[in-house]
């Protein structure tokens, strides 16, 4: 996922649920996912554009991958509130969206699968092609500075 100021979607949809206090019920899940924030996209399109890049498929993400329970952990902490992360059996959690592909309730096995999987992917061969290290920014200040622009 691509965040940075003025994004809109599912983050903006995070952010609303916790700041307005509402739990988290799915800490029992533990999950990583790749995003790249808005400014690291920019100094890569930067770079291709000014360096002879050899053609080929590039991962573009930050460095850093970040947990649900993470992310959820700076979007509190960027409202000044406490984090509401339950760690409900995730065998519960599980066994109620059985139920839910069953009765064709909103949480059901899809659901909660898109919710708590991981979906990482690696940069390396990237920066490796940029002759780069690290990217510009870190996935958390990455995510801090998109947070920042939400309260605006």
């Amino acid at each position: 996922m691509i965040h940075g100021s003025g994004n809109k979607g599912n983050l903006n949809l995070l952010f609303k649920l916790v700041s307005k206090g509402i739990p988290w019920p799915l800490g029992a899940f533990e999950n990583s996912r790749s995003f790249t924030s808005i400014v690291n996209l920019q100094f890569i399109i930067q770079q291709l554009v000014e360096k002879d890049i050899e053609p080929g498929t590039y991962q573009v993400a930050d460095d850093e991958s970040l947990s649900t329970n993470e992310l959820i952990s700076l979007v509190a902490a960027s409202q000044n509130i406490k984090a509401r992360i339950w760690e409900i059996n995730s065998g519960l959690i599980s066994f109620a969206a059985k139920v839910g592909d069953t009765l064709h309730l909103p949480l059901n096995s899809e659901r909660l699968k898109k919710l708590t999987e991981s979906y990482v992917v690696s940069n390396n061969k990237l920066k490796k092609t940029l002759g780069i290290e690290k990217m510009p920014v870190s996935a958390e200040e990455g995510m801090r500075r998109t947070l920042r622009s939400f309260g605006n």
